[in-house]
């Protein structure tokens, strides 16, 4: 099949997310008035708790069994790669554009954590409907084409509220005589610490520190347990478990022990199972999943549309090309690399799902992370309407590009 077949192949499903961005950008608009703040709170929760959790269980039933664990090892490696080679990526950003350090965290999470769930959940199964499509049947592509999404997208939020959820936390921690306001994480240090404000102000940390430096020196050894009550409280102090363990997290969970117990799966999934109302229920409420996704992130980039804050065009162009230029061509070579090694099995459905995992627009949900800090939310409005814009042409693109090596 010829370069241009598959450049229209990949426009559809692209044009696809175009429109019903479009749709939900005027729900929001106040000509509309139907996808307001608290409306999109509210579907926003539905999707997060219902929906996606939903779509992600009964698609990695359907699909994972013991056979496959092994199969499908390399999309958290390849998820990290990305991460880290994104985040190499804009530290060199801030070091060029010289960014102020309130947009740090945010130049950081937009260069190393992708859309890496919803963005498939929407063109994966509009690319497998295509005649020109280089990936099977259309019912066989769509099951494993959203198994495949479904997994991104749980690993994908595992990474970031870890990772990115801490960099961000850790580089953002900017304070008055920065020049800009305190963030929401160091008010609360700043409030809970026994710290004197004069030597908050002398040191600028304010953070409490994990042994009191009243307690005289002394040769007690520190028994084992408590080393470990204090290596967990560190742990939950720094990762926020109610945000890893998030319901799509829990969801593949239970996808995957329907799927590799052959009991269970033999009970809910297929036409002769017993309790398969359980699996046609499931698919039902994670069929909103994708439409809804879809609407919230067209009325999300129109808070962009009318923000006022200023963002340096150079920060805007160097995340464009982190994201658009190099990170797929870095990922292009990675994959390519692995499947000589034989690291990756031979499905082409999966490896083009792990390169567009490199050439994919931010997480939307870094908004919401700016958002829990208080810093930069109106600049990540600005940068993300700029970076989705472009995403309609370089998405395009790089699914053609990488269709054609798939099949060549």
């Amino acid at each position: 099949m010829g370069i241009l077949e598959l450049f229209i192949t990949a426009c559809v499903p692209v044009f696809n997310m175009l429109l019903v961005t479009g749709v939900g950008s005027f729900l929001a608009s106040d000509f509309a008035g139907i996808l307001g703040k608290e409306a999109r709170k509210h579907l926003n929760n539905i999707v997060f708790y219902v929906f996606n959790p939903s779509l992600v269980a009964i698609y990695l039933a359907k699909t994972i069994t013991l056979e496959s664990f092994a199969k499908l090892w390399f999309m958290p490696v390849n998820i990290l790669l990305v991460f880290v080679s994104g985040l190499i990526l804009g530290w060199i950003v801030i070091q060029v554009t010289r960014a102020p350090a309130k947009l740090r965290g945010l130049i950081l999470g937009c260069c190393s954590a992708g859309n890496w769930g919803n963005i498939f959940l929407i063109i994966i199964p509009a690319l497998c409907k295509e005649k020109g499509s280089p990936f099977g049947a259309p019912d066989v592509c769509q099951t494993y084409g959203l198994a495949y999404s479904s997994l991104s997208m749980a690993i994908g939020a595992v990474f970031l509220w870890t990772f990115v959820y801490n960099t961000v936390r850790a580089t953002s921690k900017v304070t008055e005589g920065d020049g800009y306001a305190e963030t929401n994480q160091t008010k609360v240090l700043a409030s809970e610490s026994p710290v004197s404000e004069e030597d908050c102000s002398a040191s600028n940390d304010c953070t409490l520190p994990l042994i009191s430096n009243n307690i005289p020196p002394s040769k007690y050894k520190v028994p084992l347990s408590e080393k470990a009550r204090k290596f967990f409280s560190w742990m939950s102090e720094t990762v926020d478990l109610k945000k890893l363990f998030a319901p799509s997290t829990i969801a593949v969970i239970v996808g995957f022990i329907i799927g590799g117990t052959p009991l269970i799966r033999n009970a809910i999934i297929g036409e002769n199972a017993p309790l398969r109302v359980l699996q046609e229920s499931a698919e039902l409420i994670g069929g909103g999943a994708i439409p809804s996704v879809t609407l919230i992130m067209g009325a999300n980039l129109l808070n962009g549309v009318r923000g006022e804050a200023s963002v340096q065009p150079s920060i805007i162009v160097s995340v464009v090309v982190v994201r658009y230029i190099l990170l797929p061509l870095l990922g292009t070579g990675l994959i390519k690399g692995a499947v000589h090694l034989g690291l990756i099995h031979p499905d082409p459905l999966y490896q083009f799902v792990l390169l567009l995992q490199y050439a994919v627009p931010p997480a939307m949900n870094i908004g919401t992370i700016m958002q829990l800090f208080g810093v930069g939310e109106s600049e990540c409005s600005v940068i993300f309407v700029w970076v989705y814009a472009l995403a309609s042409v370089a998405v395009t693109v790089w699914s053609a590009f990488f269709m054609w090596t798939l099949s060549s």
